[in-house]
Protein backbone atom coordinates (compact mmCIF):
# COMPACT_ATOMS: atom_id res chain seq x y z
CA UNK A 1 0.00 0.00 0.00
CA UNK A 2 1.40 3.31 -0.87
CA UNK A 3 1.49 6.32 1.43
CA UNK A 4 1.16 9.86 1.08
CA UNK A 5 0.60 11.86 -1.92
CA UNK A 6 2.88 12.16 -3.94
CA UNK A 7 1.75 15.40 -5.85
CA UNK A 8 3.71 18.32 -5.38
CA UNK A 9 6.57 20.06 -6.55
CA UNK A 10 10.55 19.30 -5.85
CA UNK A 11 13.37 21.91 -6.18
CA UNK A 12 16.62 21.41 -6.95
CA UNK A 13 19.97 23.65 -6.30
CA UNK A 14 19.64 25.06 -9.80
CA UNK A 15 16.18 26.16 -9.27
CA UNK A 16 14.75 23.40 -11.81
CA UNK A 17 11.59 22.15 -10.61
CA UNK A 18 10.14 18.43 -10.62
CA UNK A 19 6.89 16.99 -9.98
CA UNK A 20 6.88 14.42 -7.61
CA UNK A 21 7.51 14.62 -3.52
CA UNK A 22 8.90 10.79 -3.76
CA UNK A 23 10.01 11.05 -7.62
CA UNK A 24 8.11 10.20 -10.46
CA UNK A 25 7.26 7.58 -12.83
CA UNK A 26 5.85 6.86 -16.57
CA UNK A 27 5.15 3.67 -18.59
CA UNK A 28 6.78 3.06 -22.03
CA UNK A 29 4.16 0.64 -23.37
CA UNK A 30 5.51 -1.18 -26.69
CA UNK A 31 2.62 -3.03 -28.94
CA UNK A 32 3.38 -6.23 -30.92
CA UNK A 33 2.98 -4.04 -34.10
CA UNK A 34 6.39 -2.04 -32.67
CA UNK A 35 4.42 0.95 -31.78
CA UNK A 36 4.99 2.62 -28.90
CA UNK A 37 1.93 4.35 -26.78
CA UNK A 38 2.51 8.33 -25.97
CA UNK A 39 0.61 11.20 -24.56
CA UNK A 40 -0.10 14.75 -25.90
CA UNK A 41 0.94 16.92 -22.81
CA UNK A 42 -1.54 20.08 -22.77
CA UNK A 43 0.00 23.32 -22.48
CA UNK A 44 -0.45 24.10 -18.81
CA UNK A 45 1.08 21.13 -17.80
CA UNK A 46 5.19 21.05 -17.72
CA UNK A 47 6.82 21.48 -20.84
CA UNK A 48 3.20 21.50 -21.94
CA UNK A 49 2.57 20.67 -25.78
CA UNK A 50 5.07 17.71 -25.82
CA UNK A 51 4.95 14.44 -25.96
CA UNK A 52 5.76 11.89 -23.66
CA UNK A 53 4.45 8.87 -21.79
CA UNK A 54 1.97 8.47 -19.24
CA UNK A 55 3.29 9.02 -16.14
CA UNK A 56 3.29 11.57 -12.85
CA UNK A 57 4.25 11.43 -9.29
CA UNK A 58 5.00 8.18 -7.06
CA UNK A 59 3.21 8.36 -3.31
CA UNK A 60 5.23 7.33 -0.29
CA UNK A 61 6.11 3.81 -0.14
CA UNK A 62 5.35 3.04 -3.89
CA UNK A 63 7.21 1.28 -6.55
CA UNK A 64 8.45 2.96 -9.53
CA UNK A 65 6.85 -0.19 -11.27
CA UNK A 66 3.50 0.61 -9.05
CA UNK A 67 3.49 4.14 -9.82
CA UNK A 68 4.26 3.87 -13.76
CA UNK A 69 1.18 1.43 -13.72
CA UNK A 70 -1.19 3.22 -11.83
CA UNK A 71 -0.62 6.65 -13.79
CA UNK A 72 -1.03 5.01 -17.21
CA UNK A 73 -4.09 3.19 -15.82
CA UNK A 74 -5.29 7.10 -14.54
CA UNK A 75 -4.68 8.97 -17.66
CA UNK A 76 -4.23 6.42 -20.59
CA UNK A 77 -6.96 3.33 -19.44
CA UNK A 78 -3.43 1.21 -19.73
CA UNK A 79 -4.71 -2.37 -18.65
CA UNK A 80 -1.96 -3.66 -16.16
CA UNK A 81 -3.03 -6.91 -16.82
CA UNK A 82 -1.95 -6.72 -20.39
CA UNK A 83 1.48 -5.66 -20.32
CA UNK A 84 4.92 -7.50 -19.06
CA UNK A 85 7.22 -5.78 -17.35
CA UNK A 86 10.76 -5.41 -19.39
CA UNK A 87 13.19 -3.24 -18.04
CA UNK A 88 13.41 -0.21 -15.82
CA UNK A 89 15.32 2.96 -16.70
CA UNK A 90 15.77 5.67 -13.97
CA UNK A 91 17.63 9.11 -13.81
CA UNK A 92 18.54 9.84 -10.36
CA UNK A 93 19.67 13.68 -9.43
CA UNK A 94 20.45 12.70 -5.95
CA UNK A 95 17.17 14.80 -4.50
CA UNK A 96 14.94 13.69 -6.85
CA UNK A 97 14.29 10.92 -9.35
CA UNK A 98 11.77 9.25 -12.67
CA UNK A 99 11.58 5.72 -13.32
CA UNK A 100 10.66 4.69 -17.04
CA UNK A 101 9.04 1.45 -17.13
CA UNK A 102 8.68 -0.12 -20.22
CA UNK A 103 6.39 -2.85 -20.98
CA UNK A 104 5.47 -5.20 -23.83
CA UNK A 105 1.70 -5.35 -24.47
CA UNK A 106 0.26 -8.62 -25.10
CA UNK A 107 -1.96 -7.21 -27.30
CA UNK A 108 -2.67 -3.30 -29.24
CA UNK A 109 -5.45 -1.57 -26.88
CA UNK A 110 -7.51 1.85 -27.43
CA UNK A 111 -6.22 3.99 -25.05
CA UNK A 112 -8.69 6.47 -23.22
CA UNK A 113 -7.74 10.11 -22.14
CA UNK A 114 -8.61 9.40 -18.48
CA UNK A 115 -7.55 13.30 -16.97
CA UNK A 116 -7.25 16.83 -18.53
CA UNK A 117 -3.66 16.44 -18.82
CA UNK A 118 -3.64 14.25 -21.91
CA UNK A 119 -4.63 16.85 -25.79
CA UNK A 120 -4.21 13.34 -26.89
CA UNK A 121 -3.25 9.65 -26.85
CA UNK A 122 -1.18 7.65 -30.01
CA UNK A 123 0.32 4.98 -30.79
CA UNK A 124 3.45 6.03 -32.43
CA UNK A 125 6.04 3.60 -34.52
CA UNK A 126 9.17 3.20 -32.82
CA UNK A 127 11.39 4.90 -36.00
CA UNK A 128 8.56 8.01 -35.62
CA UNK A 129 8.83 9.20 -31.93
CA UNK A 130 11.84 11.66 -32.66
CA UNK A 131 10.07 13.14 -34.94
CA UNK A 132 7.12 14.94 -32.33
CA UNK A 133 8.27 17.08 -30.35
CA UNK A 134 9.34 15.50 -27.03
CA UNK A 135 9.24 16.44 -23.74
CA UNK A 136 13.17 17.24 -22.93
CA UNK A 137 13.72 15.33 -20.93
CA UNK A 138 12.14 12.00 -22.52
CA UNK A 139 13.90 13.37 -25.53
CA UNK A 140 17.49 13.05 -23.67
CA UNK A 141 16.43 9.47 -22.96
CA UNK A 142 14.89 8.25 -25.74
CA UNK A 143 18.01 6.83 -27.77
CA UNK A 144 19.22 4.76 -24.95
CA UNK A 145 15.37 3.62 -24.35
CA UNK A 146 14.71 3.09 -28.44
CA UNK A 147 18.34 0.72 -28.07
CA UNK A 148 16.56 -1.52 -25.25
CA UNK A 149 13.12 -1.81 -27.01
Amino acid sequence: MSGASGDGWVEGPDGARYWGRFGAAGLLVVSPEREVLLQHRVEWSHFGGTWGIPGGARNERETAVDAALREAHEEAGVPAEALEVRFTSTLDLGYWSYTTVAAAATHRFEPVVGDPESLELRWVAIEAVALLPLHPRFAEAWPALAERL
